[in-house]
C-alpha cells in the first residue's frame, strides 16, 4: 500500500485587477477574504487568500492579481476547471444569483451530477455543483447565507499534456482511488470529504500559456512537516523532480512537475491562518513574513487598494 494525499489543500491562480478579484469572490461568491499578504518571491505583488470561515484546508483559493498583465490560454499542463461543493438544495440560489450579476452560465451532466459552469472576471473556468459530504460553512456575507454558502472545493478538472501519465501518478502516487470513466473524463476521489474528486481529461487538447486567467499550481494535503518529508522522499522516489521545503508562513510547500506538465504542490495542513491574527480578525489587514517588515512602507505604496464590498446592497 503506498501513500494516500487526503485531497486539495489549496488552489492559486494568476489573475488580473485585485478589486475586480475581491468583488467577485467575497462579493459574488461570498466567500471569506482569510489572508491578505505579498507573493513571497514578488513582494510587490498581492498573495490574497480566500476559503471557508476558518480557512480550513480543501476550502482554500489563493490569487496573484497582477493588474494589466496578459492574458493566458488554458490549456493543457493546467488545471483547467476550478469546481466548488455547495449543500444540496442550493443550486437555483446559485443560478439565480448568478443571473442578478449578470454572469452568464451553462449547465453539464458529468457522473450523474449536474455541474453549474461560468467564468470569473479574468478568465478563470469554475463550475458549482451540489454535494452532500463536507461540511456547511458557517460564513454569511450579503445575501449569501449560511445554508447556501460555498463549503470548500469540490475538486478540479485537469488538462494534461500527457494524460496517461497524470492518470498513473494520481492512483500510483498521490494515491487517489480511480472510479470511473465517462466519456473523455476520468475520475478520481481522495478519502477526504471535501476538495476530493478529480476529474482528468483524457483528450490532449492544446497546450496552456501561463497568466492572467490561468491556474498556477495545485496543492495537495500533507498533515505535518514530518509528513510532508516522507512525501518529498516518495515523490522523489517515483521519478519526480522536487523542491527543497519552502516556508510559505501558513504552510510550508514543496512542489514538482509532473509528466503531464502540470505544476503540484505538497502544502502541510498545519500551521494554518491564525498564528498570526485571530480568527475574527483574518483577512482584515495586509500581514508580512518577518523578512518583509522593514520594508512595509515600500510595499504598501506599490500595492493597489482595495476593499471588501457587499454588493448586495
Amino acid at each position: 500500500m503506498g501513500r494516500q494525499t487526503m485531497g486539495i489543500h489549496h488552489i492559486t491562480a494568476i489573475v488580473g485587477h485585485p478589486q475586480e478579484n475581491v468583488d467577485f469572490y467575497a462579493g459574488v461568491l461570498g466567500m471569506r477574504l482569510i489572508k491578505q499578504t505579498v507573493n513571497f518571491d514578488d513582494p510587490g505583488t498581492y498573495h490574497l487568500y480566500f476559503g471557508n470561515e476558518g480557512g480550513k484546508p480543501g476550502t482554500i483559493i489563493t490569487f496573484f492579481p497582477w493588474a494589466g498583465a496578459y492574458q493566458g490560454v488554458i490549456g493543457d499542463g493546467q488545471v483547467g476547471v476550478t469546481s466548488y461543493a455547495v449543500p444540496t438544495g442550493a443550486m437555483t440560489y446559485w443560478k439565480k444569483r448568478l443571473e442578478k450579476f449578470k454572469i452568464p452560465f451553462s449547465t453539464e451532466k458529468r457522473f450523474g451530477e449536474e455541474y453549474l459552469k461560468f467564468i470569473d472576471p479574468h478568465g478563470l473556468l469554475l463550475e458549482i455543483v451540489e454535494r452532500e459530504g463536507g461540511e456547511n460553512n458557517p460564513w454569511s456575507f450579503g445575501d449569501v447565507t449560511r445554508d447556501v454558502a460555498i463549503k470548500g472545493f469540490a475538486g478540479a478538472t485537469l488538462y494534461s499534456s500527457q494524460p496517461e501519465k497524470t492518470a498513473e501518478l494520481l492512483e500510483e502516487v498521490m494515491g487517489l482511488e480511480k472510479i470511473g470513466k465517462e466519456g473523455a473524463w476520468m475520475r478520481f476521489r481522495s478519502a477526504a470529504n471535501i476538495g476530493n474528486v478529480i476529474d482528468l481529461k483524457t483528450v490532449r487538447g492544446t497546450r496552456g500559456q501561463m497568466g492572467v486567467g490561468t491556474v498556477h499550481h495545485i496543492a495537495w494535503r500533507a498533515e505535518d512537516d514530518q509528513d510532508q518529508l516522507e512525501w518529498k522522499e516518495y515523490v522523489k522516489a517515483k521519478g519526480y523532480g522536487v523542491t527543497p521545503v519552502q516556508d510559505r508562513n501558513y504552510f510550508n510547500a514543496i512542489y514538482f512537475r509532473e509528466h503531464g506538465e502540470i505544476l503540484f504542490e505538497i502544502a502541510t495542513d498545519p500551521p494554518g491562518f491564525t498564528h498570526d491574527e485571530s480568527q475574527e480578525a483574518m483577512g482584515e489587514k495586509l500581514m508580512l513574513p518577518e523578512q518583509y517588515e522593514k520594508i512595509r512602507d515600500r510595499i504598501e505604496r506599490e500595492l493597489i487598494p482595495f476593499k471588501v464590498r457587499e454588493l448586495d446592497n
